[in-house]
């Protein structure tokens, strides 16, 4: 499935609530299925800056693709961020690289986060996009 794929099916689940507890309960659930972070990246090294609450991400490479995992210590901040990897997981750095957020306005979130929450989505995007780019550099072979 494509970023984009991945984008329209959050888009159709969250269509189904009218209201934004409603999301919200959901963005809980989403967080409590988010498979646990292995203990050793709860460190400072993989510590998200920014966030209002702790935020612990972590990436690698599997076959040109990009594999990330995370957690947080706030229930809401974890649901945000089991959508970013749900997103983002599985593909290459490129397509991460390209791939746009509109779904993230798309189903409102954006609009009904709190100001430091937001931040915290920002740096989370930046944090994924800066692995990424990473990757892709170790991957790019080196001119003698």
């Amino acid at each position: 499935m494509t970023i984009q794929e991945k984008q329209q099916q959050i888009i159709e689940e969250f269509s189904v609530f009218d209201d934004w507890l409603d999301k919200y309960a959901y963005l809980i659930e989403l967080g409590k299925a988010l498979p646990l972070i292995d203990e050793k990246y709860k460190t400072d090294q993989y510590l998200i800056s920014g966030c209002q609450s702790r935020v612990w991400l972590h990436a690698e490479i599997k076959d040109g693709k990009m594999i990330l995992t995370a957690d947080s210590d706030a229930v809401i901040t974890k649901g945000i961020v089991s959508l970013l990897i749900r997103v983002f997981s599985g593909h290459t750095p490129d397509e991460i690289l390209e791939a746009d957020m509109e779904f993230l306005n798309t189903i409102g979130l954006k609009e009904h986060l709190s100001p430091t929450r937001a931040n915290g989505l920002q740096s989370m995007i930046k944090q994924i996009r800066l692995y990424a780019q990473v990757f892709k550099l170790k991957a790019t072979p080196k001119s003698e």
